[in-house]
């Protein structure tokens, strides 16, 4: 009896032993990231976000995965609360042991994981955040942005806004990071191009919580020109309500960061303003083969259009894998040396992660909002190279601590 029992022990002790060395197997043949963001606060861009992102792992992993290991994505949600988001990233890192963080929506999140991962040495990919402060004033070596910045976005508007008559500007941004952020340089760049203009308006509304008709009765009592707009989702919806209705935006120009993505113009339906210059992403009128591939594939796997979030999912997910693949690595340190300087295809076109600040080259597309059988579309829309609206090398050095 104690013979056979010492075996049925050394059996299960080998047994246990081999389960632990299949696990270790296994786990070797895996690579994780942890992606962060804010899809119970912002569906609207978050879940075409999310779909994007899928669409990669899967083509990633169809394709052999990274230098042979299976790419395993593991997301959290922040809530749209940058203390949530920490508290995630902790989880992700010291409880999932991924090799790397993603995503993020809103600037103050974005900052606040971008702290986090300085703090505890951990490479970060921020998708979407837009502030100038991920790669400049607050810039680390652990941190890199996909999308262009509101510098950027706003040197490509202040392009065709300054074409415009107008000297009377009044400026709509919500209240926190990005808007004032968007704001602030819009201001900058347009005033080095016209010094004749004056600004004689600011409304900051908070986030998410616009309070639409004293806004519009307030920038009407200015009587400006032309007006900045840098709200989006429900506020934006809201505020061009109560325009159209007071007639604020009637012979006015109105220059709009981002309201040409389709997760805003949409849901303006017949209520889509005419004329506006904005940002944004008109699937519809994008002929290249890099934009063909991924908008077939995306429409065959969910039967529906991408909106701005599906190709910012879809990117991240397909540059973390690339600089994965480069490092052959998950240290942090290689990864960064990896990821400077690295060029890789996009839907589009190629873009590459600048060495001096980090930034990707990742362009927008700008033209006009227009109503096309009762729904708001872009029109004459041009796909604006991101690499053509940064400051220079030496301007970047200014901006950017000493590392």
């Amino acid at each position: 009896m104690r013979r056979r029992h010492l075996l049925g022990a050394g059996l299960a002790i080998a047994v246990a032993g081999m389960a632990g060395s299949a696990m270790a197997q296994s786990e070797i043949k895996e690579i994780k990231i942890g992606e962060i963001n804010s899809y119970s606060l912002l569906p609207a861009f978050t879940e075409p976000y999310r779909k994007g992102w899928q669409l990669a792992v899967e083509e990633i992993n169809a394709a052999g995965g990274i230098n042979g290991k299976k790419l395993v994505v593991i997301s959290k949600d922040d809530g749209g609360k940058p203390a949530d988001a920490q508290t995630a990233a902790n989880e992700l890192v010291s409880s999932e042991n991924v090799a790397m963080l993603a995503g993020t929506f809103l600037s103050n999140i974005g900052l606040a994981v971008s702290d986090f991962a300085n703090q505890k040495k951990v490479f970060f990919l921020a998708a979407e955040p837009l502030t100038d402060a991920i790669t400049w004033s607050k810039g680390n070596r652990y941190t890199f942005r996909l999308r262009p910045s509101n510098y950027m976005q706003a040197a490509m508007l202040v392009e065709e806004a300054a074409k415009l008559p107008a000297k009377r500007w009044a400026t709509i941004a919500p209240n926190y990071e990005y808007g004032q952020s968007a704001v602030a340089v819009f201001k900058k760049l347009m005033s080095e191009k016209r010094p004749d203009i004056q600004w004689v308006d600011e409304q900051w509304p908070p986030q998410g919580k616009i309070d639409a008709g004293p806004v519009v009765q307030a920038v009407a009592a200015a009587n400006p020109e032309a007006i900045l707009n840098v709200t989006f989702g429900a506020d934006l919806v809201k505020l061009v309500r109560e325009g159209n209705t007071r007639g604020l935006f009637k012979g006015r120009s109105v220059v709009s960061f981002l309201t040409g993505e389709p997760e805003y113009l949409d849901p303006l339906k017949d209520e889509t303003p005419e004329g506006w210059i904005v940002t944004g992403y008109p699937w519809y009128d994008i002929k290249t083969p890099d934009h063909d591939k991924f908008l077939k594939a995306y429409q065959a796997k969910y039967k529906d259009y991408p909106r701005l979030g599906s190709i910012v999912g879809y990117q991240t997910i397909k540059a973390a894998a690339a600089i994965l693949a480069k490092a052959n690595s998950t240290d942090p340190e290689k990864l960064i040396a990896a990821t400077e300087g690295l060029s890789m295809p996009s839907p589009f076109g190629e873009i590459t992660f600048r060495k001096i600040d980090h930034q990707s080259t990742l362009g927008a597309y700008v033209g006009k909002t227009a109503l096309k059988d009762g729904k708001g579309v872009m029109v004459n829309s041009v796909y604006r190279k991101g690499a053509d609206y940064l400051p220079s090398d030496a301007e970047v050095e200014k901006l950017r601590p000493k590392q």
